[in-house]
């Protein structure tokens, strides 16, 4: 008998595969070869989660309440923890009832937004290089990406002014991510009160993705799009525990701002998920407690390990841009080199992964991005097999 063909729908088949999957079947398949591969290529944190949030975990999972269904928008306590954050580091005023959805990890959330506000057929904006969830998002809900390509000479920000009249017509959402996803560019606040006022403008949702804000070098201090007056009329911006907290696999996040975006986003969600297991939120609410101190200490790691790149790159005549905040550094590919051949020499040559560019987007090729998210020995031993390849 003959094995039945399965029909899949245009949205799966148009899909592209998700650029960091690809990347660990590469690593998988190097090290099946018997390559001692080192990956710098996901923003993964190794860095080991706060103390006192593991306690909390503990204590919260061994009360059998907190095994049932947690409540669809998450615990008043945890909305409470966020608006309480938020007025600590922004001194921004949250409605903790309609002004915060928590997530389960902010990637969610963002795929799932533009099925709350975009209809077959209508456009959303979305940044080149950018995070590809913008996009896969967008194409899950039947909506088209215009994408506003960045470069260096703009200092990795959209210009949107450019945007054709036509384009912005039908659009209904603009992303932002800064600082960046791959870039690790910050943006002025300055640009932050121009794009609500183009927002506002042009009837756009503005979604600012702000996951790497507390993740910052230099005394640099990242701030919320949340504190420009009116900006609550029409943005939202999404944070997440885990680079904060070194929590990528707890999976909590949470989006904050305009309260109908907000209701809508939470329609969505008690329709598909079940919300965050209990004693996850009980943890988070934890980590939202955490002393400033402990972040401080984590961001000098970070930078120490920042700096040892940049070093490392010079030395072979490659120039990276020094990065304020993000857990990346964007670079130039050495001699104008293609950033998938860039990469394939490195996994090739050194055993070492890296992102290429051009998974980010087309204004991402010759372009090439590393994780600082690598222990401090094997990331001094992937600088030391970089700097044995003849470029």
């Amino acid at each position: 008998m003959s094995k039945p063909s399965i029909r899949f729908a245009d949205r799966i088949s148009n899909l592209p595969p998700y650029l960091f999957a690809e990347l660990d079947k590469l690593r998988d398949r190097k090290r099946a070869e018997g390559v001692d591969v080192i990956s710098l290529g996901i923003g993964d944190p190794d860095l080991p989660t706060p103390t006192q949030v593991i306690d909390a975990l503990e204590v919260a999972a061994r009360d059998p309440e907190n095994h049932r269904y947690p409540e669809y928008y998450g615990l008043d306590a945890l909305r409470e923890a966020i608006s309480a954050w938020y007025k600590r580091r922004f001194d921004v005023t949250l409605d903790a009832n309609t002004e915060i959805v928590p997530l389960i990890g902010s990637k969610e959330g963002i795929a799932h937004l533009p099925l709350a506000l975009i209809n077959p057929g209508e456009t959303v904006l979305v940044t080149d290089p950018g995070y590809p969830v913008y996009t896969i998002g967008t194409m899950l809900a039947g909506g088209v990406s215009h994408t506003l390509p960045l470069s260096p000479s703009s200092n990795w920000l959209p210009d949107l002014e450019s945007i054709p009249s036509d384009v912005l017509s039908n659009a209904r959402l603009l992303w932002l991510c800064y600082p960046g996803n791959p870039t690790a560019a910050v943006a002025p606040f300055e640009f932050f009160e121009t794009a609500i006022d183009f927002a506002r403008t042009h009837g756009l949702v503005l979604a600012q993705d702000a996951a790497y804000s507390e993740v910052v070098y230099d005394n640099y201090r990242c701030r919320s799009i949340l504190e420009i007056p009116g900006a609550r009329d029409v943005a939202v911006e999404f944070h997440s525990l885990s680079k904060t907290y070194n929590m990528t696999g707890w999976r909590v996040g949470w989006m904050a701002g305009n309260a109908d975006v907000v209701e809508a986003l939470g329609r969505v969600k008690t329709n598909v998920d079940s919300g965050i297991f209990q004693a996850v939120q009980l943890a988070a609410i934890a980590a939202l407690e955490i002393e400033q101190s402990w972040i401080d200490e984590r961001n000098a790691h970070l930078q120490s390990r920042r700096d040892r790149v940049v070093h490392a790159l010079r030395e072979l005549g490659i120039e990276p841009e020094i990065p304020k905040a993000s857990l990346y550094l964007w670079s130039e590919t050495p001699g104008q080199m293609e950033s998938v051949r860039f990469s394939t020499r490195l996994i090739e040559e050194a055993g070492v992964l890296i992102t290429p560019g051009i998974g980010f987007g087309p204004a991402g090729e010759g372009h090439f991005r590393i994780s600082l998210t690598t222990p401090d020995d094997r990331l001094d031993e992937a600088l030391h097999r970089i700097g044995g390849i003849d470029f």
